[in-house]
């Protein structure tokens, strides 16, 4: 949340705070076991840990999942927990489209391209490295229609776009011009697959062999999502024997990825470091709600409480 560009001050202010850049799983019990309250991000606070934290009353989670928290547990022992929702919704969907232009117009290879003095010795006035793709009138499909899935839709929109989505529950407010139907649907008739949905124990590795190979030839898969959304190994086989033609990935199952992991070798698969999240404009509102939560709770109004 803050590589140095923010301050930690409105925290300090709180209470006597100590700030930890990294903590190890080993690390977690010690530095917190005094503690009545705890900010984490991925630091893991589990039932265990919750059953040796008497002083603890409090855990702020700097991100909108949560799953780092067993709150079940945190619930039993009237530990109250926090999330940050809604705080980087139009950063996540710029990145969405980041990633789809990049796969439609690869601007980085042609001006690399360039760069090279490619363009200088080349007889003709133009020339291109790969496909050039106009995204008005092709269909984006979307797969879970909450902020930030409607975000998305708005931009497609704007791009002349179609877009049809899927979501758990029926939706009654769709935007104009926008049609919910089923999953299998979404990927078989899109021509760019967008997942914005969260990762439960029901949906872990739904996107498989099986609904990819229902998609269209020419489709980009965009996953701003979870990395657990998806089977990896199966979405590098569909890239590498050109069941599907792209993907742009800004989560993978595992942070940073294994050795093992098939995609960062896969054809025609983008990968970004997590980053739709980080821009300076989210994590300022990160900031703000982070210290928000705690003000909140202290002053005996609770906000973004998680259930």
């Amino acid at each position: 949340m803050n590589p140095g560009d923010l301050s930690w001050e409105g925290l300090k202010k709180l209470g006597n705070c100590a700030i930890y850049d990294r903590t190890k799983p080993g690390e977690v019990f010690d530095r917190i076991k005094d503690a009545a309250a705890v900010i984490t991000n991925k630091a893991v606070i589990d039932e265990q840990l919750i059953d040796r934290l008497p002083d603890l009353r409090y855990i702020g989670v700097t991100a909108t999942g949560y799953n780092v928290v067993d709150v079940k547990a945190a619930s039993r022992k009237g530990i109250v927990v926090t999330n940050i929702p809604a705080y980087s919704t139009d950063s996540v969907a710029q990145l969405v489209f980041s990633h789809i232009l990049n796969v439609v117009n690869r601007v980085e290879l042609h001006a690399t391209s360039v760069r090279s003095g490619e363009w200088a010795n080349n007889p003709d006035f133009a020339y291109w490295r790969s496909p050039q793709t106009e995204l008005a009138g092709k269909t984006l499909g979307i797969v879970g229609f909450g902020r930030i899935g409607r975000a998305v839709a708005q931009i497609a929109m704007a791009f002349g776009m179609k877009v049809i989505f899927s979501n758990r529950s029926q939706i009654t407010d769709k935007p104009d011009g926008t049609r919910q139907t089923i999953l299998n649907e979404v990927f078989a008739e899109s021509d760019v697959v967008s997942i914005n949905c969260p990762l439960t124990t029901d949906n872990s590795e739904f996107v498989n062999r099986d609904l990819l190979h229902t998609m269209k030839p020419t489709a980009i898969l965009i996953n701003t999502g979870r990395g657990g959304l998806i089977n990896e190994a199966d979405l590098a086989t569909a890239l590498n024997s050109g069941i599907i033609a792209a993907a742009g990935l800004d989560v993978l199952s595992t942070e940073p990825p294994t050795a093992d992991n098939p995609l960062p070798s896969a054809k025609n698969c983008f990968i970004t470091p997590h980053i739709a999240w980080a821009t300076f404009e989210a994590r300022q509102r990160l900031m703000s709600i982070t210290v928000e939560n705690l003000q909140c709770f202290i002053s005996g109004k609770a906000q973004n409480v998680v259930k």
